[in-house]
């Protein structure tokens, strides 16, 4: 898509029945009709004006307040109106077809968002920021979000290309100047500041699982053999029968799925197929599909059936043992196994503090990362590859130091959007909704 700035429109709002809608508008030279709009002879910017907005005929649409920014001073660097209406889709519709018959157009997702990127005001590291922080749904993914689009993770981008650069052009100075001619140690110096780059990437990227959990949401499992309780655990961690209940083995034939907010996270909890031998062709996919979520999960709750003499598991660092129908056994000799009764509800608040714990322990080192996504990690592994490259080139091969290190810079610079091939704009910009 070409930059310019015809007029486009949308709604910022959420759809459906409010008591209030934002209605959004950017263009070139949009102070006219805005004076139009709200019926004045002049107006000043950053002023929110009442007024009784009418359609083409001269017909009342509706009393709104309506604000008027600028360029460069507003979200895109264009003008921008905002109309602030009742929410009732009639009155959207009629102030939609009041704009389009005014010669405006719908606005493409993301395509405000666009123009703030192509008018210096956002780099891609903030929209893909700004996309997080509207999937927000808990307190955690609001903050790592907001500071993504507040600039913390394009500051951290560009201090890392802009010591990429310098490495590179220093690199390819020692071919041209005599050493005296240079700073001293120089060559000690470029790979030191190099391979501190590569440990910060490497660190950075060492974190994506945790950061991806935060964005999406932390992905628990509930694993165990049949009938140890599995499902009455998940509705009881969830408080509400969202999975069936039965004493008959093998009820849970798929993987049922519930998401929640503990601690502030977003917990994505998966109720699957209980393990065991059978030749019931349903309940092999869904057992299938149990270690496809065993694969997957950030966490897992080992379950076991206290009421049974039953082998200890070997788990591993990311699961907790749960012993469950506890209300039925006196079995307590398991250690760090946390003992409850998913029918009296006995420990399950033991049980959702040890996670808030793990999670406390996944994200313990995120708060300072990068939000790594699906579309800056593999630039991110391309970058640590090529300073990786750059570290085992021969002491006196300046020149292909310098190319490593300068493509390493590109590959941040794509992040930032400084350096951008148009898919990767299109796949930034369309995560987002209308009026962004």
């Amino acid at each position: 898509m070409s930059n310019n700035n015809e007029t486009i429109f949308a709604l910022s709002s959420g759809h459906g029945k409010s008591g209030v809608a934002v209605i959004r508008v950017s263009g070139d030279d949009l102070y006219t009709l805005f004076l139009r709009i709200t019926n004045r002879k002049t107006a000043d910017t950053r002023h929110a004006y009442f007024a009784n907005m009418f359609d083409i005929n001269g017909e009342i649409i509706d009393q709104i307040i309506a604000t008027y920014f600028s360029a460069p001073a507003s979200f895109t660097g264009t003008d921008i109106i905002e109309i602030y209406s009742h929410g009732a889709p009639a009155v959207i519709d009629k102030i939609f077809d009041y704009l389009s018959k005014i010669g405006a157009r719908m606005a493409n997702p993301g395509e405000f968002s666009r123009r703030a990127f192509y008018n210096g005001k956002m780099d891609l590291a903030d929209v893909d920021g700004l996309a997080a922080l509207l999937d927000a749904q808990t307190d955690a993914q609001r903050k790592s979000a907001l500071s993504s689009m507040m600039g913390g993770d394009s500051k951290i981008y560009d201090n890392w290309r802009k010591q990429m650069i310098e490495i590179s052009a220093y690199a390819a100075a020692m071919l041209d100047y005599a050493e005296d001619e240079l700073p001293a140690n120089i060559e000690k110096t470029i790979r030191t500041k190099t391979k501190k780059l590569h440990t910060e990437i490497d660190n950075a990227l060492s974190r994506y699982t945790a950061v991806r959990a935060i964005r999406g949401g932390f992905n628990i499992a509930l694993v165990g053999d049949t009938n140890v309780g599995k499902s009455s655990l998940f509705n009881a961690i969830l408080g509400s029968n969202r999975a069936i209940v039965s004493d008959i083995p093998g009820t849970t034939r798929d993987v049922v799925s519930a998401s929640l907010d503990i601690g502030g996270y977003l917990v994505n909890l998966s109720d699957t197929a209980g393990l065991r031998e059978t030749s019931d062709t349903i309940e092999k996919i869904g057992i299938e599909r149990t270690q496809s979520e065993i694969e997957n999960a950030n966490l897992i709750l080992r379950v076991i059936d206290g009421t049974k003499k039953t082998k200890t598991p070997q788990l591993s660092d990311n699961e907790i043992l749960v012993i469950n129908k506890s209300d039925l056994s006196d079995t307590k000799s398991i250690p760090d196994a946390i003992h409850i009764s998913a029918k009296t509800g006995f420990g399950i608040d033991t049980l959702i503090s040890v996670i808030k714990e793990k999670i406390a322990a996944l994200t313990s080192n995120t708060e300072s990362s990068v939000a790594v996504n699906n579309r800056t990690m593999s630039l991110l592994v391309d970058a640590a590859s090529e300073l990786k490259n750059a570290l085992e080139t021969p002491a006196d091969n300046y020149d292909i130091f310098s190319e490593h290190t300068r493509r390493a810079a590109d590959s941040i610079g794509k992040i930032l959007g400084t350096i951008t091939a148009t898919e990767v704009m299109d796949a930034t910009f369309c995560q987002l909704c209308l009026g962004k």
